[in-house]
């Protein structure tokens, strides 16, 4: 899970209060928000060092950064966020927990295939396929369509052309696919051979920096 590790910093320990109690009431899917150190005062070098152990970001409202912290601010990765307005600063937060948002991965089709042919082999089964599209490979993904939709999902752990062990099978050639356990496909079913894709979209990254905002 994607953690959002921030310092905040106040003018004054009512309002520090208020922010983290607005702050810990954010509730993104799949993200978790820590406020890993709160003070009250100016952003000093402390707050930096502890922002270096999370996500390199300090929040700050009604203050400043101490004198001479921005060249180390800069060098450091790190982004000091200053507000005048909650709700802004609040907003903001919420929007890089958006950002961080854990996404659920994606699939890339690598290829597809026609069951031709149906074997019986042991507990298991081996399937004839005309690869249609792309190619099928051992090692990847796979899964079984039948009319009703997917019905096996599994791993191709072994793959034949005429009998001979092969790495991939291209468009228009016949492969043998094992499948333990399981026995119920048919001709006419169709493969997918895929891989996932993790989503790289929308993440947050620590512009180096003091910002007013």
């Amino acid at each position: 899970m994607p953690n959002l590790e921030l310092v905040l910093k106040a003018d004054v320990a009512g309002t520090l209060e208020a922010i983290s109690t607005t702050l810990q009431a954010i509730n993104i899917s799949g993200v978790d928000l820590k406020i890993i150190q709160a003070g009250v005062g100016p952003v000093s070098k402390a707050d930096l060092l502890m922002a270096q152990t999370g996500n390199k970001l300090v929040i700050g409202f009604n203050v400043k950064a101490a004198p001479k912290l921005e060249k180390q601010i800069i060098e450091s990765g790190i982004e000091v966020r200053l507000y005048e307005v909650i709700y802004n600063l609040s907003k903001d937060v919420e929007n890089i927990c958006r950002q961080l948002e854990a996404k659920e991965p994606k699939e890339k089709i690598t290829g597809e295939g026609k069951v031709i042919a149906t074997f019986k082999a042991g507990k298991g089964m081996i399937i004839g396929c005309e690869v249609t599209k792309g190619i099928v490979e051992s090692g990847k993904h796979f899964r079984i369509i039948t009319a009703m939709g997917p019905s096996y999902t599994g791993r191709i752990e072994s793959l034949q052309i005429e009998r001979k062990a092969v790495k991939i099978g291209k468009i228009g050639q016949q492969v043998g696919i094992h499948i333990p356990n399981w026995e119920k496909a048919k001709a006419g079913d169709l493969i997918e051979c895929f891989e996932a894709v993790s989503a790289k979209d929308g993440i947050w990254r620590p512009k180096p920096g003091i910002f007013n905002l």
